[in-house]
């Protein structure tokens, strides 16, 4: 530990609470919310760089909240992983808030929209953080919950027809992972008497209950991770929403859930689940990979090429458990699995919010998003396509971007595991997402029509925030090394050894 004693509890207090307390100013001061969002951002800034430092020092560590140890209270956790997905929310979560200074259209909607964005975008980040810090099943469920109520409410802000009945259709599907999610967590309790994840590790078997509250949790994350078959819910979500609503949808709020998933399987219960589960959820991702790429291809909407686009890249994210899920002991292959499925995770939150925050400034200087209607779009706005093109390498799994790291990685335990299926599957998504990523950038390379519109002026300062984002997806890949050695900081056992 350092040698301040306090500096992890007021990292950690700064972290989950600063996001809270901004939320609840925001709700007061109405549409001052920028200020407040500023303010907000110091503060976490603040406890993330000190959690950094202590992380990078002293490696991970626990704090109990209140003093009481687990199984009687509640104890958090400071890791590189978690550390990882932290500083990256925090990143993506910077970008968006400063371009939403016109999320939203003008009347009625932009005055609903200033007084209720800035509060839900700072309960989700508080939302996130909270997820990230968890060390507890129920203290994760609880995170959950309060992460989809915000993400239903940011889909139906602007009080559509059809944002409001995408909402209501993500609502069905959050509140059926919900369930089942309370259901596995209620029979593990009820089994083990406990809901630490350190503490199941050791009580956690094959008996029947263990079983069936294994596949319950998986289930109802699977369900939120909008993993094939439960995705229906996200395209028309992510693309109803205003841009920076969508941002945080898709670059943000899906990574939650398969966090969770990653510290269930590897951590509470790594020797539960058997070849065949671990190859259907490998399998589904795959599905997945392939129906959102094809359906991207046949989109003639940005938001909706973008919003498929995530569809297969999640799927991605499922490659993990085939590759290195299974078993506590280390096998060749599974570092290099874990800590690319981390790297595609990272990159993808920063490269996705990008192209959700392009695709806005997009919206706002032509007033759609219509493919036809952005030729020669490179004219007026050459920073927003410069972003959106370095959001697709990241994307393509294109060196030298994090993307490409992640791919690489992958690709090598594939090989090393006897398994060259996964790796076929990924040269195959990278073709397919350079396929669907072609059209918008052909088409705003192109001479635009004789008779169409200028273009609306877009401040350079707001085309500046998807820049910086989808500039770090590549520089997590240029600069890997010191993530790379970051993130395995505390990491399981199952992902400490083996090929990198």
């Amino acid at each position: 530990m350092t040698d301040s004693a306090l500096s992890p509890a007021i990292a950690l207090a700064l972290i989950l609470t600063a996001p809270l307390f901004g939320a609840l100013a925001a709700m007061v001061t109405g549409r001052r919310g920028a200020g407040i969002a500023l303010a907000t951002m110091t503060a976490t800034g603040i406890g993330i760089v000190t959690l950094l430092v202590i992380i990078a020092g002293d490696g991970d560590f626990t704090l109990a909240i209140g003093g009481w140890e687990p199984p009687l209270g509640i104890q958090l956790r400071a890791d590189g992983l978690a550390a990882g997905f932290i500083t990256t929310t925090a990143l993506v979560m910077g970008a968006i808030l400063a371009v939403a200074g016109k999320p939203f259209g003008a009347g009625a909607t932009e005055r609903r929209g200033a007084y209720t964005f800035w509060p839900l975008a700072l309960l989700l980040w508080g939302a996130l953080n909270a997820i990230f810090l968890s060390g507890d099943l129920f203290n994760l469920y609880v995170g959950l919950e309060l992460l989809t109520l915000v993400a239903v409410a940011l889909v139906g802000i602007e009080g559509k027809r059809e944002t409001l009945a995408a909402a209501l259709r993500y609502m069905m599907f959050a509140l059926m992972g919900s369930l089942l999610y309370l259901l596995g967590a209620a029979l593990l309790y009820a089994a083990h008497g406990t809901l630490d994840i350190a503490l199941l590790a050791a009580r956690v078997g094959n008996a029947p209950g263990d079983i069936v509250a294994a596949a319950a949790i998986t289930a109802g994350l699977a369900a939120k991770t909008a993993l094939f078959p439960f995705h229906s819910w996200l395209p028309p979500a992510h693309s109803g929403a205003p841009a920076p609503a969508s941002a945080m949808l898709s670059g943000l709020v899906p990574k939650a859930s398969f966090y969770i998933l990653l510290r269930f399987w590897f951590e509470a219960a790594p020797d539960i689940a058997g070849t065949g589960v671990l190859t259907l959820l490998g399998g589904l991702g795959a599905l997945a990979m392939i129906y959102g790429s094809l359906l991207a291809l046949h989109q003639n909407r940005l938001k909706l090429i973008i919003a498929y686009s995530t569809v297969a890249q999640l799927g991605y994210l499922f490659f993990v458990f085939p590759l290195a899920g299974g078993t506590s002991a280390a096998q060749p292959w599974a570092a290099g699995a874990w800590s690319g499925a981390v790297f595609h995770a990272l990159s993808h939150a920063m490269a996705k919010a990008s192209m959700f925050l392009c695709a806005g400034l997009i919206i706002e200087a032509i007033g759609h998003d219509r493919l036809p209607g952005m030729k020669g779009i490179v004219r007026a706005m050459p920073m927003t396509v410069f972003a959106f093109a370095l959001a697709a390498i990241t994307l393509m799994g294109l060196p030298p971007s994090g993307g490409f790291t992640a791919k690489y990685l992958m690709m090598t335990a594939s090989f090393a595991a006897g398994q060259p299926f996964w790796a076929l599957m990924l040269i195959v998504a990278g073709l397919l997402a350079a396929a669907y990523l072609y059209r918008p950038l052909a088409l705003a390379f192109a001479l635009p029509d004789a008779d169409a519109p200028v273009p609306g002026a877009v401040s350079r300062a707001r085309q500046a925030a998807p820049l910086v984002l989808a500039l770090a997806a590549i520089l997590l890949g240029i600069l890997s090394a010191g993530p790379f050695a970051f993130i395995r900081i505390g990491r399981p056992g199952a992902a400490v050894e083996g090929l990198e």
